[in-house]
């Protein structure tokens, strides 16, 4: 029951935000029709949660996981309802905008971890596959949902009115965080949050399989990223579409996740590295296919982009599952985080790079690099036995032992086994 509550009312939380960022990208695209501005807007909805990432997950080990969802989930809606005044009353400008995005962002970093560590403590151990191909679907519906009531809402409605969606869905993830209570093992054994910071940094940096998986995701997400800030614009510039034909593209993308979510919590893979690294691979051969569709085929392209969905999911929800499933609760905030953290950390470099190529290049020409370029960086990681091996000889890092001891190079070899 307090699972499904949770589940449920992060959902429709989720939705409203999602709407609001469909709403927001759409102004930016519409009023400037800049590759730059549309890089900015994901620099400023990505770079603070990189920055505090790491503390966002040590707060989620050290203190109470509840009471930092419902904390994070209040500013960003008060954020919101700053906007609303400022579109209702004619007085917003981008930077408002970017700013209002940075601040959500900053949330991100502390309710991220948070829910995700939750999500260990409040199903059986044998249920956390499932659980994660579950918040993939729950992925899915928003985007499925998200879309069209963001492109529906502008057309009934002006801009800042469209907005309240987010503050009503906002109340609905709350109310279940009020009632049920979330389990927690809490790391304790250090004087402090610094302590648990180089603690988190020192566990991945001992274990060569999650230091070559986190290389591997920073580089990917570095090449891929950039695609779904832009694909807005390669809309609007390729096929010639509007907000309609961007909530189209949009929910495609939420059918796709859906059923790469059911697929997942269906089939529960076990081979999960094998699924990571094939789902990713085909997921971004797409990306290429779907730049490559004529524009007067945008159906096509509405196609290639559902199909990258499914396969997207099919690769990450196992490598979520994977993580949860063998990381001690007590340290899963701060592993979890930093890898949250090493993709967002890229992603600004990529939106930067690609900011730049967006001189010389066309938005098309772009998404084919993109593509072709994501798609090569994860086919190197079927070379790389420590990826490859990762689900068979991952550290259990147990949270009990870390804040008994810290870890050391005295402590043995780099992947030896700590129990639970």
């Amino acid at each position: 029951m307090r699972f499904w509550s949770i589940f449920a009312g992060q959902g429709v939380s989720l939705v409203g935000s999602s709407v609001t960022q469909f709403v927001l990208l759409w102004w930016i695209t519409d009023t400037t029709g800049s590759v730059t501005a549309l890089s900015l807007a994901g620099l400023a909805a990505l770079l603070p949660r990189a920055i505090l990432g790491p503390i966002g997950g040590a707060v989620a080990d050290r203190y109470d996981r509840r009471g930092t969802m419902i904390t994070a989930d209040v500013i960003s809606a008060a954020c919101v309802i700053v906007l609303m005044g400022l579109f209702l009353s004619g007085g917003i400008e981008i930077w408002h905008a970017y700013l209002a995005m940075a601040l959500r962002s900053a949330m991100q970093a502390f309710q991220t971890p948070a829910a995700m560590a939750s999500t260990a403590m409040l199903v059986p151990v044998e249920f956390i596959p499932r659980a994660a191909g579950l918040n993939q679907t729950m992925f899915g519906i928003t985007l499925l949902a998200a879309a069209p009531l963001g492109a529906l809402a502008l057309t009934l409605m002006p801009i800042g009115w469209a907005l309240t969606i987010d503050i009503g869905t906002a109340l609905l993830g709350i109310i279940p965080l009020l009632v049920f209570r979330i389990p927690q093992d809490r790391a304790t054994g250090r004087p402090d949050l610094r302590s648990d910071l180089i603690e988190g940094v020192g566990l991945i940096w001992k274990h060569r399989g999650l230091q070559s998986l986190f290389l591997l995701m920073a580089a990917i997400t570095l090449v891929v990223m950039p695609t779904f800030t832009l694909v807005p614009l390669l809309v609007k510039e390729h096929f010639r579409g509007g907000a309609g034909e961007v909530a189209t593209i949009e929910a495609a993308a939420g059918i796709g996740m859906l059923i790469g979510g059911g697929i997942v919590a269906v089939t529960a893979p076990r081979s999960a590295m094998l699924w990571c690294l094939g789902g990713f691979a085909l997921a971004y051969a797409t990306i290429a296919l779907m730049a490559l569709a004529p524009s007067n085929a945008f159906w096509l392209a509405v196609v290639w982009w559902m199909i990258g969905s499914i396969l997207y999911v099919v690769g990450h929800a196992p490598l979520t599952g994977l993580l949860q499933s063998k990381l001690d609760n007590r340290i899963q905030g701060r592993v979890l985080s930093l890898l949250m953290t090493v993709e967002a950390m890229a992603a600004p470099v990529g939106l930067a790079l690609i900011s730049l190529l967006g001189n010389v290049l066309s938005v098309r020409s772009l998404f084919m690099l993109m593509g072709v370029m994501g798609t090569a960086i994860t086919v190197l990681g079927f070379l790389s036995r420590h990826i490859r091996n990762l689900e068979t000889n991952l550290v259990e890092l147990d949270g009990r032992a870390c804040d008994e001891q810290s870890l050391s190079a005295s402590d043995g070899p780099q992947n030896r086994t700590i129990l639970k």
